[in-house]
C-alpha cells in the first residue's frame, strides 16, 4: 500500500534534510504507529504520503514514492485526497465552513456525490466516533478535542484507502481517545484502511498497532514490529519502562498482556468520590480563591457555581472530559474572561477590579494553541518582546532554553517550527517573564517524552522557589510523575478535588497505567515501583 525507496527531503533554506535516504514499505490493512523525538521530521513523512510535502511546503525531493498505486510527488494533494485521508495535528487549520455538517460534507461536494449518499455518510461517521449530538454544532463552538474528532470525521467520509492522523488523540481526554482509537482500529479490521499516525503518548496507541516506525532525529528511520523495536531504541512508555527494567519479556504492551507478571490480588476498595476532599493548607492564605464562579458561551454553560482555592506552591492538575470547562476557567483565572457569576480572588483582590496589567505582572498563561502567542520573526525576538513588556532585561531565567530544548531555535521563524516544537516556545515565552502563578493549557502536547521530563524537572523547581501552578490536561502520566492535587471537572462543575492517588483510583479512567495495573491504592508509576522494592 506504502512505498519509499531512498527518498529524501529538504526544506526551503535548511541546512540538512528533514528525511535522509529512507526506505519504507507498509502492506494493505496495516495500522501503523510513527513516533520519534520532537521535530524528528515525523510529521514530514505523514505529508509525504498524501503530496503536501513537497507541494505545499517547497523545498527538494528525491527518490520514488507510491501510496495506494499512486505517485504523490507527481498527483498532488488534490488527487490524492480521493485515496488519503488526513487528520492534521491542529485541527483548526484544516476547517474551512463554520458548521459542523457543513464541513462534513464539503469534500463529497468536491467529489460530486449525491445529497442523500452524503447525508448517509454523514450519520455513519458521526456514529462511528460518536459525536452525534454535535451534527448542527457550530465549530467555533466546539473544545479541542471536539473539533479533533470532527476533523476525523471529515476526512473518514470519502472512504479513503490509507488514513494519516498527526497526533490524533493529543488533545483528548482518556474516554475519549480510547473511542477515537476503538473507531479506527474497527475501521482497519472491517474496512481493511491502512492507519498510519503519529503520537507521542505510547500508552494509548501501542496495543493497537502492528508496525512501528522510529524517527530518531537524523533523518532516518528504522521499521519494526513494536515489540522488537521498543527492545531496541529510546522509545518507551511507563509500562514499557517498567518492563524493562523488571526484565518482563516478551514487553507487555497493555496492562492486560502486563497482569502475567504482577501477582493477582483484589482491587483496593474505590474512594468514595464524596470523601475525596480538597487539599487543606490552613497555615497560608490561598493565591487564588474562587468562589461560585459561573460562565456562560451564549446559552451553552461552561461552569456552574465553582468554588476551589489554589495555595502556593502547589502544582495542581485540572481534569475532566472535552468540553468541561478546563481551559474556560485557566482564561477566567488569567483575566482574558469575566464571570458571569462569582468571584476570582488573586492574592485576595477580586480580579474584576484590577486591569489585565496587574494580573498579568503574577499570573502567566500559556494556551492550548500556541499559534495565539507567536508572532515575531525569531524566537529570540518572542522571549525580548515579554521581558522588555514586563519591564524586565532582556535575558532569560538559568536553563530555561536548554530545559525546554529550543536554544538552537533562537534564530528561527516561529510558525515554522513542528507543532511540538511551536508549543515549547509558546511555554518559554510566558515563563521568560518569571510568573509566580503558572497556568497552562495542555503543555505537554505535542512534547516527547525526554522533553516532558525536563519540564517537568522544571516546573518542580519553580515550585521549590514557592511558585503556583495549575495545568489543564489529559495526559494521566503526568499527573502522576508531578501533580499534588487533582481538581475534575465534569460539566462544569467540580465532581473531586484532592490527592493525585486518591482521584485516581476513585476514578479509574483517570488512572495511570502503573495505577491500573497494580491497583493497590498507592502505586501509580515506574519509581513507585522501583522504591517499593528496595
Amino acid at each position: 500500500m506504502i512505498s519509499l525507496q531512498d527518498v529524501t527531503y529538504r526544506y526551503p533554506d535548511a541546512l540538512s534534510p528533514a528525511l535522509n535516504h529512507i526506505d519504507l514499505n507498509l502492506e494493505a490493512g496495516s495500522f501503523t504507529l510513527v513516533s520519534g523525538v520532537s521535530g524528528s521530521g515525523k510529521t514530514t513523512l505523514l505529508r509525504l504520503l498524501n503530496g503536501l510535502v513537497p507541494h505545499f511546503s517547497g523545498g527538494v525531493f528525491s527518490g520514488t514514492i507510491r501510496v495506494a498505486g499512486l505517485d504523490p510527488v507527481r498527483e498532488g494533494p488534490g488527487r490524492m485526497s480521493r485515496r488519503v485521508g488526513v487528520v492534521f495535528q491542529d485541527p483548526e487549520s484544516q476547517f474551512v465552513v463554520d458548521s459542523v455538517e457543513a464541513e462534513l460534507a464539503l469534500a463529497m461536494e468536491h467529489q460530486g456525490l449525491s445529497r442523500t449518499e452524503m447525508g448517509v455518510r454523514i450519520t455513519q461517521v458521526l456514529r462511528q466516533l460518536e459525536i452525534v449530538p454535535l451534527r448542527q454544532r457550530r465549530i467555533g463552538t466546539l473544545s479541542g478535542g471536539e473539533k479533533q474528532r470532527v476533523a476525523l470525521a471529515a476526512a473518514l467520509t470519502l472512504q479513503p484507502q490509507v488514513l494519516v492522523l498527526d497526533e490524533p488523540t493529543s488533545q483528548l481526554d482518556p474516554q475519549s481517545a480510547a473511542q477515537v482509537l476503538d473507531a479506527l482500529a474497527r475501521l482497519n479490521h472491517e474496512l481493511g484502511i491502512t492507519v498510519v499516525l503519529s503520537e507521542h503518548r505510547l500508552e494509548r496507541i501501542l496495543p493497537f498497532i502492528d508496525q512501528l516506525i522510529f524517527l530518531p532525529g537524523d533523518g532516518t528511520l528504522r521499521q519494526g514490529t513494536p515489540r522488537q523495536l521498543l527492545a531496541e531504541v529510546d522509545l518507551s512508555s511507563p509500562l514499557v519502562t517498567l518492563a524493562k527494567c523488571q526484565g518482563w519479556s516478551p514487553i507487555p504492551l497493555s496492562v492486560e498482556e502486563a497482569r502475567r507478571w504482577v501477582p493477582s490480588r483484589e482491587p483496593e476498595p474505590s474512594v468514595s468520590v464524596r470523601t475525596v476532599q480538597p487539599k487543606a493548607i490552613d497555615s497560608e492564605p490561598a493565591e487564588m480563591s474562587i468562589q461560585g464562579l459561573a460562565y456562560t458561551y451564549g446559552e451553552n454553560r461552561a461552569l456552574s457555581d465553582l468554588s476551589l482555592q489554589i495555595h502556593r506552591g502547589e502544582m495542581v492538575a485540572l481534569m475532566g472530559p472535552n468540553g468541561s470547562g478546563k481551559t474556560t476557567l485557566l482564561k477566567l483565572l488569567a483575566g482574558l474572561l469575566k464571570p458571569s457569576a462569582g468571584k476570582v480572588y488573586l492574592r485576595g483582590r477580586d480580579t474584576q477590579r484590577l486591569d489585565l496589567e496587574e494580573v498579568i505582572q503574577t499570573v502567566g498563561l500559556v494556551p492550548q494553541n500556541p499559534n495565539a502567542l507567536l508572532f515575531a520573526d525569531t524566537v529570540a525576538e518572542e522571549l525580548a518582546f515579554t521581558r522588555q513588556s514586563h519591564g524586565m532585561d532582556s535575558g532569560c531565567p538559568a536553563g530555561l532554553l536548554e530545559t525546554l530544548g529550543i536554544s538552537r531555535l533562537l534564530t528561527t521563524y516561529p510558525r515554522d517550527l513542528s507543532v511540538g516544537e511551536r508549543q515549547r516556545v509558546a511555554l518559554a515565552a510566558i515563563l521568560v517573564a518569571e510568573p509566580e502563578i503558572i497556568l497552562l493549557d495542555e503543555p505537554t502536547r505535542g512534547v516527547d517524552w525526554a522533553q516532558k521530563e525536563a519540564f517537568m524537572a522544571y516546573l518542580a523547581s519553580e515550585r521549590a522557589h514557592g511558585h503556583t501552578v495549575l495545568f489543564a490536561t489529559h495526559d494521566v502520566e503526568l499527573v502522576a510523575q508531578c501533580a499534588d492535587r487533582i481538581v475534575l471537572l465534569e460539566g462544569g462543575r467540580c465532581v473531586a478535588d484532592g490527592a493525585v492517588r486518591e482521584v485516581m483510583f476513585a476514578w479509574p479512567q483517570y488512572c495511570s497505567q502503573i495505577g491500573r495495573l497494580y491497583r493497590d491504592g498507592h502505586t501509580l508509576t515506574p519509581q513507585d515501583v522501583r522504591e517499593a522494592s528496595r
